[in-house]
């Protein structure tokens, strides 16, 4: 039987990757105040997500997650918010017109403020002061003062996400994303760019399928799903008591939501069995997802699946691989064994980001865009070669046209790094990078598709 939980259970756990507030006092006012503001979200939509999340695990839809590596309170702003949501809608339309299956839209976006750190301290020249973790905690200028956590922070990255929703919801089903205008959805950067003449081509196509469609009675005016769509948003859940403050019972069901976003994800550096972490996100209803990196030792990953998803619910659990190029081939297969041996339910998804990360020559943090496609290409083949449903990625991009991630056809090299680096953590794809992932990825959905796979293994192994 599993023990009690209320969304304060997690206090009573050990817990790593938080900061330490001076004034725990003015900590604890600001959640209580946090406890009082409305939900970001409704339990009825992660519900939906959850729904779509299942068709993902049995091969029937694609997951498409990404968005910043850690929203800034800087850069919040009506343009940045429709860029990335544009890029993000080119993006599924390749996938799910070139790809020939259903995609789920997901991004790192209202809520993503929080970043673990490898080092609790960082250092420049002799003076050491606290890691930036977001401008959830602290700010990212290097001074004494701006490295204190400051509880005041999480007020206003409610206040960000709450607008940031609002506009998404606006774009999402105001009109912005009627298939009619995909030709509009160009940004100009991909003017001439390697990107451009692919996506018009999968963009005229789609025209002239509108228009027999048009044809047959079928227009946007009729027919809401061409000219609305779905997009839910997600997080890690780095910050219980942020989380815990933002949790509510669904008076439908009677459950407890996690409403600071559709879906919270733990982190590589947070998924012990018996910490913190876990314990709040096994009692949420929404749709979950955990990091698997080259220490998940399979026999754990199946206890851990276990306390998230006892009841093996289709949706609720997505397994985010981040290993990097030269490991997954390694690492995967024992994770996607395991899993099919236990009978576990989960949505795979690929995180060819974080495993990948370099420091060029210049003193740049970068990834390679070579990296990323060689681990979400491994990726394929291990689960081609297992039976089983590669069913998405999660990606950290951008809709800007920054120079933060080296390669791709219009290639970035390591002295253009300096030109247009404007993450304030980790290294992003940049549009027209983003957009040449998707086209790759929905050809090899396309090739799977037309080629028979391996058979389904069973639970021995046969």
């Amino acid at each position: 039987m599993a023990a009690p939980w209320s969304p304060d259970t997690w206090r009573s756990k050990p817990i790593v990757q938080v900061p330490e507030y001076p004034d725990a006092e003015a900590l604890e006012s600001v959640e209580e105040q946090l406890a009082t503001f409305p939900p970001l979200v409704f339990a009825g939509e992660a519900r939906e997500l959850k729904r779509q999340l299942a068709n993902v695990s049995r091969g029937e839809a694609f997951l498409l997650q990404g968005g910043d590596c850690a929203e800034s309170f800087a850069e919040h702003g009506a343009d940045n918010i429709r860029d990335f949501f544009r890029v993000f809608l080119q993006m599924a339309v390749v996938l799910t017109f070139a790809g020939g299956c259903p995609v789920v839209k997901l991004g790192r976006i209202a809520g993503q403020f929080a970043k673990p750190r490898s080092a609790p301290t960082e250092k420049q020249g002799d003076i050491e002061l606290p890691s930036y973790r977001g401008d959830i905690i602290n700010d990212i200028e290097f001074t004494e003062s701006s490295r204190i956590p400051n509880p005041q922070r999480l007020l206003k990255a409610y206040r960000q996400s709450a607008a940031t929703l609002n506009l998404l919801r606006a774009l999402a089903t105001g009109g912005y994303a009627n298939l009619d205008h995909v030709h509009q959805w160009n940004l100009g950067f991909l003017k001439d760019g390697p990107a451009e003449k692919h996506y018009e081509e999968v963009a005229d196509r789609i025209s002239e399928c509108l228009e027999f469609m048009r044809a047959c009675g079928l227009t946007p005016e009729n027919t809401p799903q061409l000219r609305s769509t779905d997009v839910f948003t997600s997080h890690e859940a780095l910050l219980l008591g942020y989380e815990q403050a933002l949790t509510r019972i669904d008076s439908t069901s009677g459950d407890w939501y996690a409403t600071s976003g559709h879906f919270v994800w733990i982190g590589d550096r947070t998924r012990q069995p018996d910490h913190a972490h876990i314990e709040f996100a096994r009692g949420i209803k929404n749709p979950i997802g955990m990091k698997c990196g080259p220490s998940t030792d399979p026999d754990e990953l199946i206890r851990i699946a276990d306390a998230l998803n006892p009841e093996n619910e289709p949706g609720r659990l997505t397994l985010i691989c981040r290993f990097g190029a030269e490991k997954a081939g390694e690492n995967l297969p024992a994770l996607v064994r395991a899993i099919e041996r236990e009978g576990k339910s989960v949505v795979w998804s690929c995180d060819p980001m974080h495993g990948n990360t370099i420091k060029a020559s210049n003193g740049y943090k970068t990834r390679p865009f070579d990296l990323i496609l060689q681990e979400v290409e491994t990726f394929f083949d291990i689960h081609r070669a297992e039976g089983t449903h590669p069913g998405g990625v999660h990606l950290e991009m951008t809709g800007k046209n920054v120079t933060e991630c080296i390669g791709g056809a219009r290639e970035v090299t390591e002295t253009d790094l300096s030109d247009r680096y404007h993450t304030h953590c980790d290294p992003r794809l940049n549009a027209d990078q983003a957009l040449e992932l998707a086209f790759l990825i929905s050809d090899r959905l396309k090739r799977d598709r037309a080629e028979p796979a391996a058979p389904r293994k069973t639970a021995s192994g046969g």
